[in-house]
């Protein structure tokens, strides 16, 4: 059985884009950017929600071509480009670079995916996490936190049914006071 992590940049106050979807409040340092880099390179498949895969697409399958794009910006490039990847979507048409589009029910579609043998899974965006999170499918919450305030926005955590208890598994510390925290389901 696969285990699926959900893991984001958020703000001290639980948001992981603040109002008007503005994200220029995390830009990671090279430490950061290099874990999550790795954590790339390390997903067997990774799970999106459209708003975030419409972001990620727009900009990462061309990067590494970019001018000045540093050699951490190109390896994350080509991690991406190669990583498995569903998008979760009824309003996406066309979906490139290593991906299948899925347009059914995400929990049953999840639930099948963590069924299967492969590598771990990794699911991104507020929305498609909100509802594997109500439906008891993460197994580890992976928690950067950047030391401000946004006031609003996209929040890391939605509502859940019953409490989810959880056991801290790593903290570490990154430039700029960026904390982080994992965690994984008790079960």
């Amino acid at each position: 059985m696969r285990k699926l992590a959900f893991g984001m940049n958020l703000s001290l106050d639980g948001y992981i884009a603040a109002p008007g979807d503005d994200l220029g409040w995390s830009v990671p340092s090279d430490e950061l950017f290099q874990w999550w880099s790795d954590r790339v390179g390390a997903t067997g498949l990774a799970l999106y929600g459209r708003k975030l895969w419409e972001a990620m697409s727009s900009h990462w399958p061309t990067a590494d071509q970019q001018p000045g794009a540093t050699s951490a910006q190109i390896e994350y490039a080509r991690r991406w480009r190669d990583m498995p990847k569903v998008v979760f979507s009824s309003a996406t048409r066309t979906v490139d670079w290593n991906t299948r589009l899925f347009t059914g029910d995400a929990v049953t579609e999840i639930t099948r995916l963590k069924a299967d043998d492969g590598g771990s899974m990794d699911i991104a965006g507020a929305t498609l996490a909100a509802a594997a999170m109500r439906a008891g499918l993460i197994d580890e919450y992976a928690l950067v936190t950047h030391p401000v305030l946004v006031g609003g926005g996209t929040p890391f955590f939605t509502a859940v049914d019953n409490w989810v208890n959880l056991n801290l598994v790593e903290t570490r510390t990154f430039p700029g006071g960026v904390v982080l925290t994992r965690y994984e389901t008790r079960r």
